[in-house]
């Protein structure tokens, strides 16, 4: 099916590498200009570049998402240079590993804001320019620890889990002006993240998925795109897990 996409502007956050990098591609290829956001300057500049190199169109900013303020003030600028943004892709994530009787503070706190906080603070700042242009597409990028749970990642869980009720509540204040928001939630995903796994864990995590291979950031991508699409738009306020089967 060939996707329809109209001159639209699309945010696309943790943009420098793996998943988000590859949205960004992907988009870019459907003719959407991009603006790579991440926190890295050199990454998010890099993954603009390389779209441009290949005959897209994309900016890039650099921006701590997990500050309200620096998200604010980027998005102000974002709708300074471009005049619109039509879709948002929240994908920034970290992880600060830990047992719960062993976790600090600071480890709960930083991922709560950069996983959880950033997909509010970015839907607050461009939902409106969405709302008034009758268009829009927002699509929060959780994950199936958010579904499960995992021993060592309550943080991350819960910053997870925590996008599905956002995008439920966001789903339902803007479906009259034409802005759906979707989630989706990859299972184990081929990044840099999981390169450096030991070989014996990566076996382990396959012979949880029912297609016996971990993902790839395409796989992802490919469906992130579909939900930007125009062809996407009788669907909003739903989770797509794309995990080879490991979570049905």
């Amino acid at each position: 099916m060939e996707l329809t996409f109209d001159n639209r502007v699309a945010v696309v956050t943790g943009a420098g590498r793996g998943i988000g990098r590859a949205i960004a591609e992907d988009l870019a290829k459907e003719g959407v200009t991009v603006v790579c956001v991440s926190k890295s300057e050199s990454s998010c500049g890099a993954a603009a570049e390389a779209i441009r190199a290949a005959g897209g169109k994309a900016t890039s900013r650099a921006v701590d998402v997990s500050d309200s303020e620096a998200v604010a003030a980027a998005a102000e600028a974002i709708l300074a240079e471009h005049k619109q943004v039509d879709i948002l892709v929240n994908n920034a994530g970290i992880t600060r590993d830990n047992l719960i009787l062993r976790m600090k503070d600071e480890e709960w706190d930083t991922v709560i804001r950069t996983n959880l906080n950033s997909c509010f603070y970015w839907s607050r700042a461009f939902a409106q320019t969405m709302a008034r242009a009758r268009w829009g597409r927002i699509i929060n990028i959780s994950s199936v620890i958010g579904l499960m749970g995992n021993a060592g990642q309550a943080n991350y869980s819960a910053a997870k889990a925590g996008i599905f009720g956002l995008t439920k509540s966001l789903a339902r204040e803007f479906a009259k002006r034409n802005v759906t928001a979707n989630a989706v939630a990859p299972g184990f995903i081929q990044t840099d993240m999981t390169a450096g796994l030991d070989e014996r864990l990566k076996e382990a995590i396959v012979g949880q998925v029912p297609l016996r291979r971990l993902g790839t950031a395409s796989d992802i991508s490919k469906i992130v795109t579909f939900l930007a699409s125009e062809e996407s738009g009788y669907i909003t306020g739903q989770t797509f897990t794309v995990d080879g089967g490991m979570v049905m």
